[in-house]
């Protein structure tokens, strides 16, 4: 049986993942999201902080039996800024623009929180989190024989605009194949559901087309394959919804493979092009949010001034205790 994600952690991965607050200079706010309350220490190094964090929860039955339940969670989201030396602008504008911000994607994603798209946008190489590598062979994610992209091929990852990677197999009886890493912040046995995502094509002698695959890293085998003949860009997806804790290993990440439907006659190439990939999350948690209403709390009897609006936010987690 998957865990239920509390509430709290939910609403922050969804602010984080999220969240893009535009200073009048037109850089991005540095905004510190935590569980945790208030830090003072934070205020040193970002521009402002929200805060997450439980505040009640109730238990309701949905029929006669009791077998389904609605736990109805109460959140308080806080925002929080404070005038600093050199600022480019004032800590109250910055909170404004926050509480905006939180206001939009709580409402924009209210029916579905729990859900989380992770994609490339931004990355680069040597990072710990999601990565991509090229190869010629289906081998374990773990070997040696995948080679990072470098920070250019990785910019071809991030969007849907047709400036494509593009990966080429001359060896005969080769593929070209695209390791893909995705980093899952959820705990794996919350995760109910993963949507992996391939846009692109590829082409070969033999024959057109692209397979992609999910690693099962406790059986040590790649699965879930799905193929296309498709000489021309199109979406293939991967669902997987069983023994989810299979495919998200002990470090978070779940490994995507993409690679030509067939290899190289060893005269013209097998070629993969890749517009862009993304993994999509859903957990075991809240399937609703809605913002009932924020306050200022703004402490301006104290130097500097500490501006606060905290959002009173409810969610709910529909579950069958029966099944």
């Amino acid at each position: 049986m998957n865990e239920a994600e509390d509430a709290a952690t939910t609403i922050a991965r969804l602010l984080k993942n999220n969240l893009r607050v535009v200073k009048d200079n037109g850089a991005l706010a540095s905004i510190n999201i935590s569980s945790e309350w208030q830090n003072a220490a934070a205020f040193k190094m970002d521009d402002g902080q929200i805060t997450v964090g439980l505040a009640e929860c109730s238990d309701q039955k949905m029929e006669l039996t009791g077998k389904i339940r609605r736990r109805l969670s109460v959140i308080r989201v806080n925002v929080w800024t404070t005038e600093t030396p050199n600022a480019d602008e004032s800590a109250k504008t910055l909170r404004n623009k926050i509480v905006e911000e939180v206001n939009q994607i709580l409402r924009r994603n209210s029916t579905k929180p729990n859900e989380t798209t992770y994609t490339f946008v931004g990355l680069g190489a040597g990072g710990q989190g999601s990565g991509a590598f090229s190869g010629a062979e289906e081998a374990s994610p773990n070997t040696d024989a995948w080679v990072e992209l470098s920070d250019a091929e990785y910019q071809k990852l991030w969007y849907s605009d047709d400036d494509r990677y593009q990966l080429s197999s001359s060896e005969s009886g080769k593929h070209a194949v695209l390791l893909l890493r995705f980093k899952v912040e959820s705990r794996e046995r919350t995760v109910k559901r993963l949507v992996l995502s391939f846009e692109g094509y590829g082409t070969s002698p033999l024959g057109d087309g692209i397979t992609v695959k999910v690693w099962n890293h406790s059986a040590g085998v790649w699965e879930n394959t799905q193929t296309n003949d498709a000489a021309e860009e199109e979406t293939i997806l991967l669902n997987v919804s069983a023994a989810l804790p299979d495919y998200v290993d002990a470090e978070g990440y779940v490994w995507f493979l993409a690679e030509t439907a067939k290899p190289t006659d060893g005269q013209t190439p097998a070629t993969l092009e890749c517009d862009t990939a993304s993994c999509m999350v859903v957990v075991n948690g809240i399937t609703y949010c809605d913002v009932v209403g924020y306050r200022n709390l703004d402490r301006v009897d104290i130097k500097p001034p500490v501006y606060r609006t905290e959002f009173t936010v409810k969610s709910w987690f529909i579950e069958n205790i029966g099944a």
